[in-house]
C-alpha cells in the first residue's frame, strides 16, 4: 500500500531516474536538477519514515519546489517539444504531486492522531 513514505522514495527514484536519462540524451547539465532534487529527497527518507517532522517538512518543501519548476517552467517547454522530453517530465510531474497529496494526508492523518490523544 502506498503512504508518504513510499511515495517520498517512488518520487525520488523517478527524479533521479528521469533527470539522468535527459541528460544522458541531451547532455544538458540542468536536466541534473532534478537529479540534486531526487538525491535530497532520497537522504530524507529515513527521516520520513521515522515521523522525523523535521525532515518530512523538508521533502515536503522540496517536493513541492520541484513540481512547481516542472510544472511551470519545463512543462510548457515540453509541450511544445513533444517526444521524449515530455514524457519525462510528465512522470516526474506525476510522480510529484502524488508525494505531495500522500504527504498532505499522512500531515492530516496525524493531525487527527494527536487530537484524539489530546482529547
Amino acid at each position: 500500500m502506498l503512504n508518504a513514505t513510499r511515495m517520498n522514495l517512488i518520487n525520488a527514484l523517478v527524479l533521479i531516474a528521469m533527470g539522468l536519462w535527459g541528460y544522458l540524451e541531451l547532455n544538458s547539465p540542468t536536466a541534473l536538477i532534478p537529479v540534486g532534487f531526487g538525491v535530497v529527497l532520497l537522504l530524507c527518507y529515513q527521516g520520513v519514515k521515522n515521523q522525523n517532522k523535521m525532515i518530512a517538512h523538508v521533502a515536503v518543501l522540496l517536493t513541492l519546489l520541484i513540481l512547481i519548476a516542472l510544472v511551470g517552467m519545463r512543462l510548457p517547454k515540453s509541450i511544445a517539444q513533444g517526444g521524449l522530453g515530455l514524457v519525462r517530465v510528465v512522470a516526474m510531474v506525476i510522480a510529484s504531486a502524488l508525494s505531495m497529496v500522500y504527504f498532505i494526508k499522512s500531515f492530516k492523518e496525524a493531525r487527527k492522531n494527536r487530537e484524539k490523544v489530546d482529547g
